[in-house]
């Protein structure tokens, strides 16, 4: 594997998620949070720490997975990162969307694939529901505003509810996501960008990715903030 390349970061757009920061307000006031880094009372993720996020080096982390054209990471879920991708999938701090997706920006400017649309990796209802909110999505949108892409949530669906990834064993992973994806008729002949929070073993976005080529999508990418 190549030495990974630092990559430049610019400020970007902000989506729409008004009503999940509403929801995470209201929690804040009979739950004060802790910093998911620090441990600093009455913050999420604290203005010292974000600004730590912000200077973390942006790499070009390969990922070698089933189904996929080409897959990358912008960096190693270790230190700051993985307490701030901990603290936005989990523990509400919409706040650190930006900077995560500006990541996955200037890593796609040095990739520079050729896209079509930009499709988030799905959670089941069930599961979004109980969380309030798709971190992947959330991403996905921040990115195709600031690149003047379309992204198309309703390309691809989580048709069945899994168990957490995280709790499995690579096997354990594989088939726990066997056919949990289905995909639109849509996306024939489209090259597609499958975006995530963490790439683990990459069972998910093999999936995801099944399902995508299934339905003739012509070429289907990956990015992911994070390569554990």
């Amino acid at each position: 594997m190549s030495v990974p390349s630092r990559i430049e970061s610019q400020p970007l757009p902000l989506p729409n998620f008004s009503l999940a920061r509403a929801a995470s307000y209201l929690v804040d006031l009979i739950f004060p949070p802790a910093c998911g880094s620090c441990g600093r009372v009455d913050y999420r993720f604290c203005v010292d720490c974000q600004r730590r996020l912000r200077a973390a080096a942006i790499s070009r982390i390969p990922c070698q997975v089933t189904a996929l054209d080409a897959a990358a990471a912008s960096g190693k879920y270790s230190g700051i990162l993985q307490s701030a991708l901990q603290s936005f999938k989990y523990e509400g701090a919409l706040e650190l969307t930006p900077i995560l997706a500006q990541r996955l920006i200037s890593l796609l400017k040095a990739l520079a694939w050729s896209i079509d649309c930009i499709v988030p990796v799905p959670l089941h209802q069930e599961r979004l529901t109980e969380r309030g909110y798709n971190q992947s999505q959330l991403l996905s949108e921040s990115v195709a505003l600031a690149l003047d892409l379309p992204c198309q949530p309703d390309m691809l669906q989580r048709i069945r509810e899994t168990s957490q990834q995280a709790r499995l064993s690579q096997e354990e992973r594989r088939a726990n996501v066997q056919g949990a994806f289905a995909a639109s008729a849509s996306v024939a002949g489209t090259s597609l960008l499958l975006i995530d929070d963490v790439v683990t073993t990459g069972s998910t976005l093999s999936a995801c990715a099944a399902a995508l080529r299934a339905q003739d999508a012509r070429t289907v990418y990956a990015i992911a903030v994070s390569r554990a």
